[in-house]
């Protein structure tokens, strides 16, 4: 029941600040620097497909803005991002969760 009492804010510090959804925003930022040096100092005749991996890395949800016009669809990069850092947050919360009742039931 301490969960409910939390505000928006601090559930989502809750979620982001541990080391699944740190550990992930790190790999999609490594691949943003990358995908920045490739762009800016690579001279090719023809077109990079490294840009592709902003949006592997962040699937599904960056997929939902890959069609809209301009840069929207790197907004749904970032987007992407914090969308599957909470998911990954609340899965490693949940499985803490639960192993920790585990065992104190089974030292119960």
């Amino acid at each position: 029941m301490a969960a409910s009492s939390r505000t928006l804010p601090q559930s989502l510090r809750h979620t982001l600040l541990n080391p699944v959804a740190l550990g992930y925003l790190a790999v999609v930022a490594a691949v943003a620097v990358w995908v920045g040096l490739d762009t800016l100092l690579v001279e090719r005749a023809d077109a990079s497909f490294a840009g592709v991996w902003l949006f592997i890395v962040t699937a599904p949800t960056s997929l939902l803005f890959a069609a809209l016009p301009g840069a929207l669809p790197f907004a749904g990069v970032a987007v992407g991002a914090v969308v599957q850092a909470l998911a990954l947050g609340a899965a490693y919360r949940w499985v803490l969760g639960r192993t920790s009742r585990r065992s104190t039931t089974a030292g119960a």
